[in-house]
């Protein structure tokens, strides 16, 4: 029988617990003439909802994205018409709707990443009895798109749409790396932003793992983001556009040491990342010939 670890909610950093940035992105870019203030808005309030919010009021919508409750209460009106949202009467609150869920699952068929990436991650998770994960990034952390199971007596159950942080994650700064130098640059003063006082310790661990990835195409993360949990992870790059996904494998860190990672897992992941990143390269020049 397997015996599953239930990881607990990743902290803050992760979450939408703090004052998001995109409304300062929005505020940033509130004085170009091309810009609809209106619509980026509303879709802040859409990733307001994190991973265990199955329903949220005007109130806590304004309180985490500092936009004023009557025009929450309107854009929540206007997204639950068009189905983005769905209003619970007996709650007074929100959860969200199928025209979300159908925009993000159209993203990973359409571009065809699900169904050349599930395969592979999965043989590759029987084979070392670890969790293989496909994530891309939202603000400060990484979405899982795809996640594969083990056969195996020990399971880390973190399903698509779990969140980790992304400063403190093997896929995290696998994302990181994957980015060219100006985005990454970007990135990381946001996550500056963000962190604070706790920016400087951070950065350097950081800062290791893009010289990891440079020297060995991989990024290790150790019992960081959790003291239970460990991986390595590499980034994937769609070709012809500037998106960059991610990929990690991991487990208990009880029995994934840093000599593991390094020496077993870390090349594995390596090698489905450039698999993975070939056929998807493949797919999109068959598919632009056709």
């Amino acid at each position: 029988m397997k015996r599953t670890i239930s990881i607990p909610a990743p902290p803050p950093d992760a979450a939408h617990a703090a004052r998001p940035s995109g409304c300062q992105a929005v505020a940033d870019a509130a004085e170009d003439r091309n810009f609809v203030t209106a619509l980026a808005r509303g879709m802040e309030l859409l990733r307001a909802f994190g991973p265990h919010d199955d329903y949220l009021g005007n109130a806590e919508l304004s309180r985490r994205t500092g936009i004023p409750r009557p025009t929450v209460s309107r854009l929540t009106y206007t997204l639950s018409t068009l189905g983005y949202l769905t209003y619970i009467e007996s709650l007074e609150k929100y959860r969200l709707g199928q025209g979300a869920m159908v925009l993000g699952h159209r993203y990973v068929s359409g571009a065809g990443i699900r169904d050349i990436a599930q395969p592979l991650m999965q043989s590759l998770a029987f084979a070392t009895d670890c969790t293989v994960a496909l994530a891309m990034p939202d603000r400060h952390a990484m979405v899982y798109l795809e996640s594969c199971q083990p056969r195996g007596a020990l399971v880390i159950r973190l399903a698509p749409g779990a969140r980790l942080p992304m400063a403190t994650s093997a896929i995290g700064r696998a994302w990181l790396a994957g980015l060219d130098v100006p985005r990454r640059e970007a990135a990381l003063g946001e996550l500056e932003h963000h962190y604070g006082p706790r920016w400087p310790g951070i950065r350097t661990k950081i800062e290791r793992s893009l010289r990891d990835h440079g020297r060995r195409g991989f990024c290790l993360a150790h019992a960081e983001w959790d003291r239970t949990v460990s991986g390595a992870a590499a980034p994937v790059r769609l070709e012809g556009t500037s998106e960059v996904l991610a990929l990690n494998i991991g487990g208990a860190s009880t029995r994934l040491s840093p000599e593991i990672l390094e020496g077993n897992l870390g090349p594995r992941i390596r090698e489905l990342a450039e698999t993975l990143q070939n056929r998807l390269w493949q797919a999109r020049g068959g598919n632009a010939a056709g």
